[in-house]
């Protein structure tokens, strides 16, 4: 929690940096030229001069042999608006040389970057250099639920009597270790400030709630990302979309703590510019709160960090396949059924909990009798087949059954048909290319129910109570309408069988 200083790079605002370029094998040869970075397009580094980028090999002294393709740079270093820069993941896209020319005029090059660290020279994106990771994402303060601000609207008589006030006072800090690693709820805030117009005053404060990172050791720009993608899943979960990239802020860690006149060193800020899956936009209109599945006021901060830590890692390519369909557009119920589909038997097997449908004491000698009838040139081939793994529609009922069953028996009133029919459709798509026994609107109740378990069970996992399950199903809006499309599409009442 600190006042407001020099304000991060938001990732929705374009940036211009005029200085010297080089490779880091090369500091002597400097190229001028201009980084300019667009929210649409990443970073792309206009130079006056050019590096060298054709692909060459000297066998003899004198002799320089051009190859096919061309060069690309880990890493190129900057000096700009007194700020050091380092361009990670480089590439030529266009350039102009003048070999040749009636007039000589200096060369031109465009380099694209994947990443700019602007307040820092690294070595790559492995370096560990950083102490500090800060992550700021859309929905992230309304999903704190705390903020700085206090308001008072006087009243008399039960109505507003002109009297209000609306003051800044810090929050309690609210913090959590996992593994050695430290998570910090944070706010940086203005104080008021007034500011006079020709046709009125406009007094103005704001709050940004973020996430501060420390390890105990130093830590990389990968490890950053990886911190950044951690908070930015947990937002898309808590509110059911896509959660943009605002900002991402990283301390630089100094060689030596203790400065020359013996007083801490300050921390350098080194603000990371990149394309992420989503760029957040800061002043865009938070998400409505009844849309929010949980923010801290239902999963205190010091609770849902260490479990989201654990199931992030534990459930990774489970919530990442849910995830991914809020990211990307819903555009073919083909390709949304094998993810949601997916996800829910990927979900069922990272809880561990498969169990063989037949013991295996008994399963054993039955397989071993089906081999030894089978020829011995296809007995490899039926061998793959004979497998004692629970089905998919063993898996769909494992996963309605970990949920509160109030708030599943709401959003699924027929879970054996739903089953059935999720099973019918995906084997159909997978082994005969189509879904012909399934009208389009049964695909998407199937499509939107599965999603919707799977999403109920994580919420389960990361310890959401049984009552805020039952709330959610009720009240969200979208959880609603897929409970009235599972009534409607998949259930005995509601459709033939």
């Amino acid at each position: 929690m600190n006042l407001m200083g020099s304000e991060p790079l938001h990732l929705d605002a374009s940036g211009e940096w005029a200085g010297l370029w080089w490779l880091p094998e090369d500091p002597g040869c400097r190229v001028p030229g201009v980084l300019r970075y667009e929210p649409g397009c990443g970073l792309t580094l206009s130079l006056i001069g050019a590096f060298e980028d054709r692909v060459t090999t000297t066998p003899a002294p004198g002799v320089l042999m051009v190859h096919e393709g061309r060069r690309t740079w880990e890493v190129i270093h900057g000096a700009a608006d007194q700020r050091e820069i380092s361009l990670l993941g480089c590439f030529p896209v266009d350039g102009r040389r003048t070999f040749g020319a009636r007039v000589k005029t200096p060369d031109k090059q465009s380099v694209a970057a994947t990443t700019a660290l602007i307040g820092a020279h690294v070595g790559s994106e492995d370096e560990a250099a950083f102490s500090t990771t800060e992550v700021s994402v859309e929905d992230l303060g309304h999903w704190a639920a705390s903020s700085v601000f206090e308001g008072f609207l006087g009243t008399s008589g039960g109505r507003p009597d002109g009297n209000g006030t609306l003051s800044v006072k810090p929050v309690e800090v609210q913090s959590v270790e996992v593994d050695g690693t430290e998570f910090v709820l944070a706010h940086r805030y203005t104080l008021p400030f007034f500011d006079q117009r020709r046709g009125g005053t406009v007094g103005r404060m704001r709050d940004t709630a973020y996430i501060r990172i420390t390890r105990r050791e130093a830590s990389s720009l990968r490890d950053a990302m990886n911190h950044a993608r951690l908070i930015q899943d947990l937002i898309a979960l808590a509110t059911h979309r896509a959660a943009g990239m605002i900002w991402l802020r990283l301390k630089l860690a100094p060689d030596d703590a203790v400065s020359e006149s013996g007083g801490l060193r300050p921390e350098r800020n080194v603000d990371v510019l990149y394309s992420p899956s989503v760029v957040g936009k800061h002043d865009a209109k938070a998400a409505a709160h009844h849309r929010a599945f949980f923010t801290c006021e239902a999963l205190p901060f010091e609770e849902i960090i260490p479990r989201w830590c654990d199931m992030h890692e534990r459930l990774q390519s489970a919530t990442n396949m849910v995830l991914g369909l809020r990211y990307a557009p819903a555009r073919y119920v083909e390709n949304n059924l094998l993810t949601a589909v997916g996800a829910a038997e990927v979900l069922h097997r990272g809880f561990d909990i498969d169990e063989p449908p037949i013991p295996s004491e008994v399963f054993q000698p039955m397989r071993e009798a089906i081999l030894a009838q089978v020829p011995e040139e296809h007995r490899e081939r039926i061998r793959g087949f004979l497998r004692n793994d629970p089905t998919l529609r063993d898996r769909l009922y494992a996963l309605a059954a970990r949920p509160d069953q109030e708030a599943l028996s709401m959003l699924v009133p027929d879970v054996d048909r739903w089953a059935r029919r999720t099973t019918r459709a995906r084997n159909d798509l997978a082994h005969e290319g189509r879904t012909r026994h399934h009208k389009p609107e049964e695909l998407i109740a199937i499509v939107e129910v599965t999603t919707a378990v799977v999403i109920l069970n994580l919420l389960n996992e990361l310890g959401l109570p049984a009552e805020r399950q039952r709330e959610v199903v009720r009240d969200h809006p979208q959880l609603r309408a897929t409970a009235r499309n599972a009534r409607d599409w998949l259930s005995t009442s509601g459709a033939d069988s």
